[in-house]
């Protein structure tokens, strides 16, 4: 049966920045597919894993600073000791900083290169390296965004990394794809998460959103759920390098 295939039994999925906002919603996800969980983040994940384990899940709760490049490998150890192997991996984990391009301030674009891009690419090469080990394939999902395809303002370093992520996530796909390794990207359009809480609390700005928006509202969580279970899952076996816009329709506005 065709929706057998969108089954995540038997896989092990880690998920960073699962502890709140779009990564806890994909953890959850995960879990109500079948996956058991492993939850990275620097903050707490006692909620996400409490629902994950209702669902009848394992959850693994990584706590790591991923700024840190130290902290990569010592995640993966953790997981493959605590759920045995690794079959998924989303980059979920990422920060944004605001201010105008000839004002941006040098500490503003280092971080935020180094968790949306360096950790995205490091992360990455660890964890193929044991899908490799495994034997078995697996798949990847990077968290791209609308300014994966769009310039924005006010936020270079962010535009900078997450057309990276689009640019990285072609290039492990080729490089990956012998290996029965498949790499894709999600693209969220404006979600209603803590990165996005500046501009819903700006009466202006959040208008002019609302008025692009085809779906006429701000995305939530779940509104991810579905394109990342089917890319974690077999359905998309035959689908890699490609970034999928969940967006209400922004690009096509």
């Amino acid at each position: 049966m065709i929706l057998d295939n969108f089954k995540l039994d038997g896989k092990v999925a880690v998920v960073t920045g699962a502890g709140r906002g779009l990564g806890q919603g994909a953890a959850w996800g995960f879990a109500e597919a079948g996956a058991d969980v492993a939850l990275v983040d620097i903050v707490s994940t006692d909620d996400t894993a409490a629902r994950v384990r209702a669902l009848g899940r394992r959850a693994a709760q990584v706590h790591a600073d991923l700024m840190d490049r130290a902290a990569i490998q010592p995640v993966v150890e953790q997981v493959v000791r605590e759920l045995g192997g690794i079959d998924i991996l989303l980059n979920n984990a990422g920060i944004i900083r605001r201010a105008p391009f000839l004002e941006f301030a040098e500490k503003d674009w280092d971080e935020v290169i180094q968790l949306n891009e360096s950790t995205v690419f490091f992360l990455s090469q660890a964890i193929a390296r044991q899908m490799v080990a495994q034997g078995r394939g697996g798949k990847i999902v990077n968290i791209a965004s609308m300014l994966s395809f769009q310039g924005g303002i006010r936020v270079p370093s962010y535009t900078a990394s997450k057309s990276a992520v689009m640019g990285l996530t072609r290039l492990m796909a080729n490089e990956l794809a012998p290996h029965h390794i498949n790499v894709n990207a999600v693209a969220p359009g404006y979600m209603a998460t803590d990165n996005t809480a500046p501009l819903r609390a700006d009466p202006a700005r959040n208008a002019e959103i609302l008025g692009r928006l085809p779906a006429g509202r701000w995305g939530l969580p779940e509104d991810l759920q579905g394109a990342l279970v089917f890319l974690a899952s077999r359905a998309s076996d035959y689908v890699t390098g490609h970034t999928l816009a969940v967006d209400g329709g922004w690009l096509c506005r």
